[in-house]
């Protein structure tokens, strides 16, 4: 039993497993939620801008398309119109603001502070080619929406099949 159990293990803090062939295969291979688990927390305590903990503020968006647009929303909670900044260049929608950092009262004692203020940029490449002309923003609630119409090149095109 004793060396079945160090056939399992190939070394310390690594679990690996023999396959057939008399190769091993990392813990990670073996068990894929590990991967995205051992992400998660490389994101959650690193000190770069995309952790949770430390580094810019990053507001979360989502993209997505019909036959005639690509929409994105992204939430910018507190924020005014004038201080989001919108780009659209060769295929990349580029997002830019600020949000103004409020002043702690003095007389106060906090017992938490998560809600983040600076500067943030985020640039996604869009799934489609649009007509930059005629992109249309609007900032309501919280929530930036952008309306981005496809180019006549990348909309869908019906075809009629003849019998």
């Amino acid at each position: 039993m004793k060396q079945s159990i160090q056939g399992e293990i190939k070394m310390a803090g690594t679990l690996s497993k023999r396959n057939g062939r008399g190769l091993s295969m990392p813990a990670l291979e073996m068990f894929p939620q590990f991967r995205s688990i051992e992400n998660m927390m490389s994101r959650m305590f690193d000190d770069g801008e995309d952790s949770w903990l430390g580094g810019a503020m990053a507001p979360t968006l989502d993209v997505s398309e019909t036959d005639n647009e690509v929409d994105v929303k992204m939430d910018l909670p507190g924020m005014k119109p004038e201080e989001i900044d919108i780009q659209v260049h060769q295929n990349v929608l580029t997002i830019r603001g600020e949000r103004s950092e409020e002043t702690e009262e003095k007389d106060r004692t906090y017992h938490r502070v998560e809600r983040r203020s600076g500067s943030f940029a985020r640039s996604v490449s869009l799934p489609s080619a649009i007509d930059e002309d005629n992109v249309d923003a609007n900032y309501k609630d919280g929530v930036l929406i952008i309306k981005m119409p496809k180019t006549k090149e990348a909309q869908a095109k019906k075809i009629a099949v003849k019998a």
